[in-house]
């Protein structure tokens, strides 16, 4: 049995079954560990991902019994068999049903011949299999094709024009690039530019951060010593901006509500070349230790964990903060490239409870800032309720501040993350 394909299945079962998130699966080293072929294996799990709805569409037509009613480890193994004949130019028809058999001796004993007929049965019928109807159903017909949840679509076309929509569904299943940050506080942009050019990457700069670089051929680069040593913290450029458009200065005082993992914590720390004092708070006590672990590799020594609700107000820091950060929970729909599995989360009521819970951040976080001080919020998705519409909301109730500076990010026009960032000042 192929150990690509194996890791490969073990890891999709942990996301459909567990409900594991698949960035977290792919960069856990037991997974890694086991790989010949990384590339292929990553390809291949995200690539069954971000197809899901439209491998299980294939399988409805050529199985009577239809996906829902197979089991995880069947549906399993015939999306990897399906997506590896119709989306893998670089596998064989007979190498995708013959590994797919292998996989199903192993995970799907007594239904080897299932396996074998239905593959067999695709590769005949394939060149037949249509779409829906795109005039009859608009939002079925990208919801298939494109794989995303009809509720996501529908919210999209209401806030977009239709071909904006379809440009931004393609690009959520887009592979993302690999972008890191460097960290000055260690070493400067150039050198680190020749020691990973050294090390066989590829490296191109950054158009939004001045210290962000794109990198391929990064194979090996997170478990380098390198990354060990804290020379640079993997992050998508969107997310940098947002330290960039809050402006931290040497020797202020910073308050990150919301702070785990610390990513943007550690970029205003470097930032401010770690002179100063920054609170990271975070309701969940765990995640701090995250942010911790990285200032320590990253050599910060500014940033003091704090679990606190973010919905509450620390009366402690009424009015002392130079910056404050809000980095809100979200939906996160701009981030579907890195998470294909969000496309499938089910419309619930938490969507609805998100902006007002959005505001409420918001509003406690804004009593920290002084008056000349900066007020940023931030979310990590694509909906003009939980981004613009929560602002609006603020400044109508908050006259002190004003809005300085908006920024929507997007992956089918900035290829990057999709990501709302907005600057805001205490005038009073």
């Amino acid at each position: 049995m192929d150990a690509n394909r194996k890791a490969a299945y073990l890891a999709l079962l942990d996301i459909e079954v567990k409900n594991a998130f698949s960035n977290i699966v792919l960069s856990n080293q037991k997974f890694r560990s086991k790989l010949t072929a990384p590339a292929f294996a990553t390809e291949l799990v995200y690539g069954v991902l971000e197809n899901k709805m439209l491998l299980d569409y294939l399988i409805d037509q050529i199985v009577p019994s239809g996906s829902a009613k197979l089991k995880a480890s069947d549906k399993i193994v015939l999306r990897m068999g399906i997506y590896q004949i119709g989306y893998m130019n670089s596998v064989p028809e007979y190498a995708a049903v013959n590994e797919s058999v292998n996989l199903a001796k192993r995970f799907c004993r007594g239904r080897e011949g299932f396996i074998n007929a239905s593959l067999r049965t695709y590769i005949r019928d394939k060149d037949d299999m249509q779409l829906p109807d795109r005039e009859s159903d608009e939002v079925r017909y990208l919801s298939v094709k494109y794989s995303y949840e009809p509720w996501i679509i529908e919210m999209w076309l209401s806030q977009f024009e239709k071909k904006f929509v379809e440009e931004l569904l393609k690009a959520g299943n887009n592979k993302p690039d690999f972008v890191i940050r460097v960290n000055l506080l260690k070493i400067k942009r150039d050198e680190l530019i020749k020691n990973l050019e050294a090390a066989g990457c590829i490296v191109e700069k950054g158009k939004l951060y001045d210290d962000a670089l794109y990198i391929k051929n990064s194979h090996g680069l997170i478990d380098s010593k390198m990354f060990k040593q804290g020379l640079f913290s993997i992050q998508d450029e969107a997310s940098m901006l947002v330290a960039s458009i809050l402006e931290p200065q040497k020797d202020s005082f910073v308050v990150d509500v919301c702070a785990a993992p610390g990513g943007k914590t550690m970029a205003i720390a470097e930032k401010m070349n770690d002179e100063g004092q920054i609170i990271a708070s975070d309701i969940y006590v765990k995640k701090l230790g995250l942010v911790d672990r990285e200032a320590s590799r990253l050599g910060v020594s500014i940033v003091k964990t704090k679990a606190w609700d973010a919905t509450k107000t620390d009366n402690e820091l009424i009015e002392k903060a130079d910056r404050v950060l809000v980095d809100a929970p979200c939906s996160g729909l701009g981030v579907i490239r890195r998470k294909p599995e969000i496309k499938y989360k089910k419309r619930t009521d938490e969507m609805d409870t998100l902006p007002p819970k959005q505001l409420q951040i918001l509003k406690a976080s804004s009593e920290y800032v002084k008056p000349g001080g900066v007020l940023v919020y931030s979310t990590c998705t694509i909906n003009t309720d939980e981004n613009q519409e929560v602002i609006a909301g603020f400044l109508m109730n908050n006259p002190s501040f004003v809005k300085e500076e908006t920024v929507q990010l997007m992956p089918n026009v900035n290829g990057t993350d999709g990501f709302f960032i907005c600057k805001m000042r205490k005038v009073i």
